[in-house]
């Protein structure tokens, strides 16, 4: 009996045992079988809201035409609803009318992008155009980029509208960053990313993110080096470093990359760009006269990196001079060498500085002491 009982035990056990490693499993199965069901290969639907296949030819023709009918009439609503639709559901279907195609996917996004546009809400417009760039790259670019561009600089310069006229809206530097920063990853040529990039710069700037802005113009001036907006990126950069310095007495690490940014733009840029194909006459007009400007603010920036690196060296010269024998390997065989090579390194990085004019009076005086 009791063998019987030990026995009768073993194969309950065992049958729970079977359940449990039988039943995953089926579950698993049924869920690999369920999401391989969901699963579309379609190109691009990883774009999308809803990961689907791509509408039926005649449901997109009748959405887009529904939508244009309650444009035209003036219901703005319901034609938004309609144009929205596309924005989960991808459609290559074409339409010819007075011998122009049209794409009816990306161009129903392009039209709700526009009426959001009007309404306000550019967070949304922006977000339909981003999408067609993404997943439409057949669809016109130029045209699809402009208005990013002109959005984004929207979204990050001018005050918000109210959402239903009532509702403040509350801007977001980080999106507004990350809005130009998608602009510049999109932008298939030099027309649009260095202006994504520069603007992306000034509100990286304006939100204190200094590291942000110094990566968007040097992504600029790498990356587009004959674009004319590098000539305000190189000076852009100057002054982000030269606001580093904290001094002569002070590392200068941040003063070298001042000095190596002016006198690069002063090189390369002793003449402004001309006038880009892009660009509109009155704003090359705009450009020329502040480039007119940021030279003369170059020069002197220039001019005082070096006065402070000048009085850097005249500090160490004198350090050395002082407790160099204290630290110096052979200090006595060197004997004022040292101290005098960053004394001349003053006189001949500033020689009009105030610091040259010290250093070369210690260099003087040590040379009278070694005679």
């Amino acid at each position: 009996m009791k063998q019987l009982n030990i026995f009768i035990g073993i194969s309950l056990i065992l049958s729970f045992c079977s359940l449990w490693s039988v039943s995953p499993g089926d579950n698993r199965n049924n869920r690999n079988s369920l999401s391989q069901d969901k699963e579309h290969l379609f190109p691009g639907t990883g774009f999308f809201k809803k990961n689907r296949d791509p509408l039926e030819n005649a449901q997109a023709q009748q959405w887009f035409l529904d939508a244009e009918a309650a444009e035209s009439s003036g219901d703005i609503g319901d034609a938004l609803s309609i144009y929205e639709k596309f924005s989960k559901r991808r459609s290559d279907f074409r339409i010819v009318r007075n011998e122009e195609e049209i794409q009816i996917g990306p161009e129903s996004l392009y039209r709700a992008s526009n009426l959001r546009e009007k309404r306000g809400d550019w967070q949304k417009a922006f977000e339909h155009l981003r999408l067609i760039a993404e997943a439409y790259t057949d669809y016109d670019f130029e045209r699809v980029a402009e208005s990013l561009m002109r959005i984004a600089e929207r979204l990050a310069k001018e005050k918000l509208p109210r959402k239903w006229g009532v509702l403040p809206r509350f801007r977001s530097g980080s999106q507004d960053r990350l809005r130009l920063n998608q602009i510049a990853g999109l932008a298939r040529g030099p027309r649009f990313a260095p202006r994504a990039l520069i603007a992306l710069s000034e509100i990286a700037l304006k939100d204190d993110k200094e590291e942000e802005a110094v990566d968007a113009l040097e992504r600029l001036t790498n990356l587009y080096p004959d674009n004319y907006l590098c000539e305000e990126a190189y000076f852009i950069l100057a002054k982000i470093f030269e606001d580093r310095v904290a001094g002569p007495a002070y590392d200068q690490g941040a003063t070298l990359k001042a000095l190596n940014f002016y006198e690069d733009y002063l090189i390369l840029f002793a003449e402004s760009p001309p006038q880009s194909k892009h660009e509109e006459l009155e704003e090359y007009k705009v450009r020329l006269i502040d480039a007119k400007q940021r030279v003369l603010l170059a020069e002197a920036g220039r001019k005082k990196m070096r006065e402070t690196l000048a009085a850097s060296k005249v500090i160490v010269g004198e350090y050395v001079e002082k407790y160099g024998k204290y630290y110096l390997v052979n200090w006595k065989e060197l004997g004022n060498r040292p101290a005098l090579q960053f004394y001349n390194e003053a006189i001949t990085i500033a020689p009009e500085s105030k610091a040259a004019r010290e250093a070369e009076s210690k260099v003087a005086k040590l040379r009278s002491g070694d005679e």
